[in-house]
């Protein structure tokens, strides 16, 4: 056994790790992949090699804390919220001022490097280039473009690569016991995302919303199916991102009242006020953070269905993304043309582009997109 077992298909990375591990070592890293290739999975198993006497065991006391986000000297920072704030980094910056607990290192994993302010980002940078004896970094975004070129520049780059469906479909079967066919179409319609492809594989529900978001071309014929596929789409991701999210707001809710000893005392201090209407206002950016991640996972669903219609069209070989839906694939095949589904191709980045950088409201984002499908 491993730390680096959950790492699919990236034979590659793993080498750079067990080498720096064994000498090859640098301060400040940053793991870069498209969605679901394993970016934080990889930060985190090398933190726990980092701790562990035997490279990465995947047995000892370290690195068994480490996989499960409880060790000393290990901290992760992951946000749902849309940017991480200056005074989030400041916080782990003193930290990393001061020494390890144990007699290895202090390890600091950034998970959304992408999603810093330019402040956060400053802040961090002033951390990388004046770093302690045993202090390393390990950052983690989508590409090096996404990081600040400050940074990146005083970072050791490792590259994920997007896994191979037989491969996803081969870790689904060993660790999850996932029927092979379920596996295997699981894997293609995950498009390498890992842990899209283990919710398919396990999940019938979410299986079920896919199906009926690569359901939609079939069912744009006029107008109004465009505006009933847009409000269709839109509430099923607010449905996937609320089971997503379910209890976390209660929870944190009841844990500020405990603090405050409103559940024992019956009263709100004045402190407590100001600290609900944040707590409130977090919550509220998480919510909508959810709601564009689901439906942005929901439109790269969407994309695969005319990726695969293009792939019919000009007799491109192998399995399509959406194998078990050849049949309506097919049929849209034969109703446009390769260029027609370019063009919709472009139009679902488009509608990407305005939620997620113009701040359009979702829906009507995919009113207008499905207006463009049609």
């Amino acid at each position: 056994m491993s730390v680096y077992d959950r790492l699919v298909g990236q034979e590659h990375v793993v080498a750079t790790l067990r080498r720096a591990r064994e000498g090859d070592m640098t301060h400040a890293w940053l793991f870069t992949g498209p969605p679901g290739s394993g970016r934080s999975n990889a930060a985190i198993a090398f933190a726990a090699a980092l701790q562990c006497e035997y490279d990465g065991c995947g047995e000892c006391h370290s690195c068994r804390t480490a996989l499960k986000g409880s060790h000393e000297d290990i901290t992760v920072m992951r946000t749902e919220k849309l940017s991480i704030g200056v005074e989030d980094v400041r916080e782990i910056v003193r930290r990393a001022a001061l020494s390890p607990v144990g007699r290895r290192y202090q390890v600091f994993v950034v998970e959304d490097a992408d999603r810093l302010t330019e402040q956060a980002a400053n802040a961090l940078l002033k951390a990388i280039e004046e770093p302690t004896d045993r202090t390393v970094w390990l950052l983690c975004a989508p590409t090096v473009e996404d990081v600040l070129p400050t940074i990146r520049s005083r970072t050791r780059l490792v590259v994920l690569a997007t896994p191979l469906a037989d491969d996803i479909a081969a870790f689904l079967t060993a660790t999850a016991g996932v029927a092979a066919e379920r596996a295997a179409y699981s894997a293609r319609a995950s498009q390498g995302h890992i842990g899209r492809a283990r919710a398919l594989a396990t999940d019938d529900e979410t299986y079920e919303r896919r199906r009926s978001i690569t359901d939609i071309p079939s069912r744009i014929t006029g107008l109004g199916s465009c505006l009933e596929q847009a409000e269709r789409l839109h509430t099923l991701a607010k449905e996937e991102a609320d089971a997503i999210g379910v209890g976390v707001d209660e929870r944190e809710k009841e844990s500020l009242d405990a603090a405050y000893g409103v559940v024992d005392r019956g009263r709100r201090p004045r402190e407590y006020a100001p600290a609900l209407r944040d707590l409130e206002k977090a919550q509220k950016t998480r919510a909508k953070r959810r709601v564009l991640d689901v439906v942005d996972r929901g439109l790269m669903d969407l994309a695969s269905v005319y990726r695969d219609a293009i792939a019919v069209q000009v007799g491109a070989p192998g399995a399509l993304v959406n194998e078990g839906q050849r049949t309506q694939v097919e049929a849209l095949a034969r109703d446009s043309t390769p260029e027609q589904n370019l063009v919709r191709i472009d139009a679902i980045f488009e509608a990407r582009e305005q939620m997620l950088e113009f701040n359009v409201a979702a829906l009507t984002a995919l009113e207008s997109l499905m207006v463009a499908l049609r």
